[in-house]
């Protein structure tokens, strides 16, 4: 599993952005792929899958 944060995240819409720690690359995350409830700043653990666009971040939950 990769570790990150949210940079952004919007409940209403169900999606947002997390970005890796080693690699500063932000992944896409939608609500689908969550774990645990997430807030911007949230240390996260994710795992990535293909999605249409790029890869998404999905399994993820907070740290």
């Amino acid at each position: 599993m990769k570790k990150g944060t949210v940079k952004f995240f919007n409940e209403s819409k169900g999606f947002g952005f997390v970005t890796e720690d080693d690699s500063n690359t932000e992944y896409f995350v939608h609500v689908s792929g969550l774990i645990d409830e997430i807030r911007e700043g949230d240390a996260v653990e994710f795992d990535l899958k293909e999605g249409r666009k790029g890869l998404n971040a999905v399994d993820v939950r907070v740290l």
